[in-house]
């Protein structure tokens, strides 16, 4: 018997990622969804089985059959390039919503956590305000610009660089990193 994809699960993957910068934010909210780490593992192992397997779906189609219908499907332009904003709520983040941006064709281009239409944004002002799980990579592009993205270490995980006063009022260059699209950290750039 197949058992079926739960939001739980999904939330659990993210949070798999998110462990290597923030075990103990992470322990929290797993703690917050009732789950061991096994349930956690058999999670991640449940979703790579569904990203590798011969049969597997296009990302859009993986996303509706796990999250259901978005919330909300919004017409986005980025540059020339026309897509659709497709939008999840996910408990574990009220504020936030998973985001799949889809072209025209059916394929999916991004897939990070954004926050809510309506919700209240974070003003971070310095680097001391960037907190983990605190900001998405957009409110953050936009606290500090012009800031550079940077690639990431992993499929899920993006990286900006910007420069900003340290707490002496020293300009200096920082890293933001983040994992689907969550801030996990920052710290000055050597």
């Amino acid at each position: 018997m197949v058992r079926m994809f739960t939001v739980t699960d999904f939330q659990l993957v993210l949070l798999r990622r998110m462990a290597d910068h923030n075990p103990d934010l992470v322990e929290d909210a797993r703690h917050e969804l009732g789950v061991s780490i096994a349930d956690m593992r058999e999670a991640n192992k449940r979703w790579q089985a569904m990203l590798r397997s011969p049969r597997a779906r296009a990302a859009a189609s993986r996303y509706r059959s796990v999250l259901g219908t978005p919330e909300s499907v919004t017409p986005r332009g980025i540059g020339d390039l026309e897509c659709e904003a497709w939008l999840w709520p996910v408990p574990l983040w009220p504020d936030l919503r998973f985001e799949v941006l889809v072209a025209p064709n059916g394929v999916a281009w991004n897939e990070w956590l954004v926050r809510a239409p309506g919700a209240p944004a974070p003003e971070p002002r310095t680097p001391d305000d960037l907190l983990p799980w605190s900001c998405t990579v957009d409110e953050v592009a936009h606290a500090f610009a012009p800031a550079r993205p940077l690639e990431g270490t992993a499929p899920t995980r993006w990286g900006l660089a910007f420069t900003a006063p340290d707490g002496a009022g020293v300009r200096r260059e920082w890293v933001a990193e983040f994992t689907w699209g969550l801030l996990q950290r920052t710290a000055v750039r050597d």
